[in-house]
């Protein structure tokens, strides 16, 4: 199995669920030039998707204006037995996707 590109935490706070993730992404816009001065492709997420227990608790879509290994912090209401799913897709296709129980390390 591959490793994964997402690092995920999650901590019950009174029923109030953090989640913390960070992505392991380049993130090119496609306008930046290499050092031969050749255009680097563009290379972005473009959708983010998390789930608790199933259900979407934040959907996001991005581009290429978001920096190079991005970080996600959001709250949502739920309860210590949830299943959190980190889910992402890009624009040459590629995705990823990280489940993990709410304190699992």
């Amino acid at each position: 199995m591959a490793k994964s590109t997402i690092k995920l935490r999650t901590k019950d706070k009174k029923g109030k669920i953090q989640v913390k993730a960070l992505i392991t992404h380049p993130m090119e816009t496609g306008l930046r030039k290499d050092k031969k001065g050749k255009v680097i492709p563009a290379h972005y997420i473009k959708k983010i998707v998390v789930e608790a227990n199933g259900k979407a608790v934040l959907t996001a879509d991005w581009s290429g204006s978001i920096s190079k290994n991005p970080f996600l912090s959001f709250k949502y209401t739920g309860s210590k037995d949830d299943t959190v799913k980190l889910s992402w897709e890009d624009n040459t296709g590629k995705s990823d996707s990280l489940e993990k129980k709410i304190g699992e390390k």
